[in-house]
């Protein structure tokens, strides 16, 4: 809902994007202040789909506040499930099996890919295209199915536990995760085809909503946000996880610091997740997929902190403990946080028109910023 709420002392006209539209990819509140096209203010207003996340953690178990982080930001499942688990194990001091590694990461990349998938072609319905929107979810659904079939869930996926994984891949999983590879192999030029090198989106992305390096430093953006700026953020290169130390990928950095650039980023990481895939598919090892633990987990008392990469950049996660079955604190750093308050400084000076295309840059998932 775009509505015009007024006007200030200068004469501005004050709107509201929101909470309910549809370019703002979930319930977000943006107040913005504008001289005719030219936005002098974003203003945004959280907390409609706040849930109190971290307090009900604290009131679950080691084992079950896992499954309410799926509901964060909600295309990281597996992600957020696997930041959580790496934190348990460290307080415990788990020995996880390298078969449960491996398919960890390959569900971590897998997830990846779908979540820069569902962003290209939502990004490009949102600046006018809608053919891509099909594309995307052409490959995406392949990953779906792998999905399903994995663990029973498309979105909300649960399936990463402390200790390594809730139950055994599919028999299939290889073939199909193969199958796709080739499916999206021979596809992605189709990406740069209708939208990378179109140049009515090219007009519309580049120069806009600019972020400098020092800038996305100072806000504390990560992921493409702050890659796109030419800042080296990716956690699995800096604070290497599970077995990322042992495989060959580039982190993709941009200099741009405009939609474009981190357009360009995210292309880049479907890539490169692609190549990881492509390292580990034929070398799961064989073994359990689980480490022994007791049914009831009791971390010992003191701080833990666990982070990893997901779709949209650092997710840390942070236990106090005080030796029960149950934290005593839970805080949960989400990338969406930091990388949506850069975005009155990105929009500030520019024009309304273009403050779509600097929104569905920055990727934003809202129940990821509320929680």
């Amino acid at each position: 809902m775009l509505e015009e709420i007024g006007t200030n002392d200068q004469g501005d006209m004050i709107i509201n994007i929101g909470p309910q539209h549809p370019s703002t990819h979930g319930v977000l509140h943006l107040v913005i202040t504008l001289n005719g096209e030219t936005v002098k203010k974003v203003e945004p207003h959280l907390g409609y789909i706040h849930r109190s996340i971290e307090k009900m953690c604290e009131s679950l178990n080691y084992r079950q506040f896992i499954y309410v982080t799926s509901r964060m930001d909600y295309l990281s499942s597996h992600i957020n499930n696997h930041a959580c688990a790496l934190c348990v194990e460290q307080g415990l001091q788990l020995e996880i099996p390298s078969r449960a590694q491996v398919i960890r990461v390959l569900l971590d990349e897998l997830t990846r890919i779908a979540s820069h998938q569902l962003w290209w072609g939502a990004l490009a319905m949102d600046l006018g295209a809608f053919t891509p929107f099909f594309y995307a979810f052409r490959e995406r659904e392949m990953i779906n199915e792998i999905m399903e079939e994995t663990c029973g869930a498309r979105l909300t996926m649960n399936y990463i536990v402390p200790g390594g994984l809730m139950m055994d891949v599919h028999p299939d999983f290889q073939r199909k995760v193969k199958a796709f590879l080739v499916q999206f192999r021979s596809k992605i030029h189709e990406y740069d085809e209708l939208v990378t090198g179109n140049v009515i989106f090219q007009s519309r992305t580049k120069g806009v909503g600019i972020l400098s390096k020092e800038d996305a430093i100072s806000y504390g953006c990560t992921g493409p946000t702050g890659r796109g700026s030419g800042v080296s953020c990716d956690i699995r290169k800096l604070y290497p996880y599970e077995i990322y130390q042992q495989l060959q990928f580039d982190e993709v950095l941009e200099q741009g610091g405009d939609s474009f650039a981190r357009y360009k980023v995210r292309i880049g990481e479907m890539i490169q997740s692609m190549n990881i895939i492509e390292q580990l598919i034929d070398n799961i090892p064989e073994g359990d997929f689980q480490a022994k633990t007791k049914a009831v987990l009791k971390l010992p008392k003191g701080d833990f902190y666990s982070r990893v990469e997901t779709a949209r950049g650092e997710l840390g996660v942070y236990i106090i403990s005080e030796g029960g079955t149950t934290p005593y604190r839970i805080k949960f750093r989400s990338p969406g946080f930091s990388n949506l308050s850069a975005l009155d400084h990105m929009s500030r000076g520019g024009k309304i028109g273009d403050l779509m295309a600097t929104m569905g840059t920055l990727d934003l998932v809202i129940p990821d910023i509320d929680r």
